[in-house]
């Protein structure tokens, strides 16, 4: 049963705009029933917790990753700083792993970014083959758009010179026409097919340790965006809430896995706004990534002349998805970072009314880097949510100095414009997708908005930076409210006590030390889940 008490001491930022700041608040049966001044504390016969001044926030709600992606790999090869930081030493740490096991094996890697390599390229089926050439190797690229597979693999996936490029991707090849192993966006599917499953326990552990270190990073609801390979983890969810994962979690279906069937369906039940896991809509992948030339750009990319990236998806894949949402009056959720693409789905629903029945936004925007005036408007009038990740060209910014230069790529996540207009924009990393060690962590996120400062000392374009308030809000309130969660994401009455105590002051430290700070409790609906 949960307890009544009291916090005192503190120092509460709310994300409630009717009162920002708070030193108390009282905490019953997992509710915030008052908060504000100590000094105006209604008299309570309840056990009191003195913060002794610590810094309070509102729990993260981390809108957009792909949380069964995040926990499987935890399993595989790290291909980013501090372990990797070259095609040999990923040649090095195949060949580990190889030693480890036997030959019908796969080896997996993911966190690849050729502007992090020493070569200042991507590794192909030679490279790997160098690691391992009697068991297949895949290695995902930091997007999760890209595949490199070693000659293995190729061979039991079954493709060759002749193995046309799917629709929506493509197959790299050399002088002579033979895949390099470089599979770009619909074509990293192609050896899905042949690639090992996790077996249903096996998630549902993975998820419940996920759930620990999320919790340990003060993110106490997700957004998960769907896997890269069929199948329905709902249930799998439900299990691991059992078993210990205590995160809140919206459930959006990759819909490239389920158009084609039929019987396909998502109960009612499944979108209860009251449960800890629910279903929250669909996803698209309207295009690719900065990093791999695949985001569809309305420009070529620097050095091309034609080169502007490409739509992934087809006209009646989209179709059948807005059909499908209007019916089930459910969220869509389309990635599409370029301003092609973004231009295409916000023109798209711009003529439909809104099909969803609570606040949450009907159509959400994944990703949005490079938005028009005219997609932002159209954004605007119909309350379309962009979600988009400062993580990216903190932790990118080699790939965006070499595919956009840099006045472009300072123009790239206008946020303080976005906002100025009055664009519905949140947060959040799309863990495990972006070039960082550990990817769902919010603090360099968040570092990155208010400095637009890249990690290695890059100026980002200034006149996009945000104050530290703001930050804050775009990854807890405005993320909630993006993923249709009610009830959290602020401190103030009637909401769930999910908040979070940091070690140190995000709004007295300077904003080039943020990603230092670590969280040193965690609560959700008033329970402390985690103890530094």
């Amino acid at each position: 049963m949960k307890q009544t008490f009291i916090i005192t001491g503190g120092k509460i930022f709310t994300s409630d705009e009717e009162g920002l700041y708070a030193d108390s608040m009282i905490v019953e049966d997992g509710v915030i029933t008052w908060i504000g001044a100590e000094a105006e504390l209604p008299v309570k016969d309840c056990p009191s917790i003195d913060l002794a001044g610590k810094r309070v926030l509102p729990g993260f709600v981390d809108a957009h990753m792909h949380s069964v992606i995040l926990a499987d790999f935890s399993r595989q090869i790290s291909c980013l700083p501090p372990k990797v930081h070259s095609i040999e030493e990923m040649v090095s740490e195949i060949s580990r792993a190889r030693r480890k096991q036997g030959p019908d094996q796969w080896i997996q890697g993911w966190g690849y970014d050729e502007g992090k390599l020493a070569e200042k390229r991507s590794p192909n089926r030679y490279d790997l083959d160098r690691g391992c050439a009697d068991a297949p190797v895949c290695i995902l690229r930091t997007c999760a758009h890209i595949r490199c597979v070693n000659s293995k693999a190729l061979e039991l996936a079954g493709i060759d010179k002749n193995t046309p490029d799917p629709q929506g991707g493509q197959i790299d090849r050399d002088e002579n026409g033979e895949p390099t192993g470089i599979l770009r966006e619909n074509a990293r599917d192609l050896v899905m097919g042949v690639m090992p499953e996790l077996t249903r326990q096996q998630i549902v552990e993975e998820l419940v340790e996920l759930g620990q270190l999320l919790a340990s990073q003060g993110i106490t609801a997700i957004g998960d965006m769907g896997n890269l390979e069929p199948g329905d983890h709902f249930d799998k969810y439900l299990e691991a809430a059992e078993k210990g994962f205590r995160q809140r979690a919206a459930i959006y279906y990759m819909w490239d896995h389920f158009a084609d069937n039929k019987e396909f369906d998502i109960p009612a039940s499944h979108f209860a706004k009251n449960r800890q896991i629910r279903a929250a809509g669909l996803k698209l992948i309207g295009d690719g990534s900065v990093s791999g030339r695949t985001a569809w750009m309305n420009k070529p990319y620097l050095g091309t002349g034609d080169e502007y990236g490409m739509p992934v998806c087809s006209d009646e894949l989209m179709e059948s998805a807005i059909a499908f949402c209007k019916k089930k009056r459910c969220q869509l959720s389309m990635h599409a970072m370029g301003a092609k693409a973004i231009e295409r789905i916000v023109g798209r629903v711009y003529g439909e009314p809104k099909w969803t029945d609570g606040n949450e936004p009907h159509l959400r925007v994944e990703h949005v880097t490079d938005p028009t005036e005219e997609a932002m408007d159209q954004a605007i009038e119909k309350g379309i949510a962009f979600v988009t990740q400062p993580i990216f060209l903190y932790a990118e910014i080699e790939s965006y100095l070499t595919n956009l230069g840099e006045d472009w790529m300072k123009q790239t996540y206008p946020i303080k414009h976005m906002l100025d207009k009055g664009v519905k924009l949140c947060f959040s990393t799309d863990a495990p997708a972006t070039s960082w060690a550990v990817p769902s962590d919010p603090f360099p996120c968040i570092k990155g908005a208010v400095t637009r400062i890249a990690y290695d000392g890059t100026d980002c374009g200034q006149q996009q930076k945000v104050d530290v308030e703001t930050a804050i809000k775009l990854y807890t309130r405005e993320s909630a409210q993006a993923a249709g969660f009610e009830r959290i994401g602020q401190l103030k009455p009637g909401y769930y006590a999910d908040f979070i105590v940091l070690d140190q002051d995000i709004f007295s430290i300077p904003p080039e030390d943020i990603d230092k700070i670590t969280v040193e409790q965690t609560y959700i609906a008033g329970e402390k889940i985690y103890q530094k």
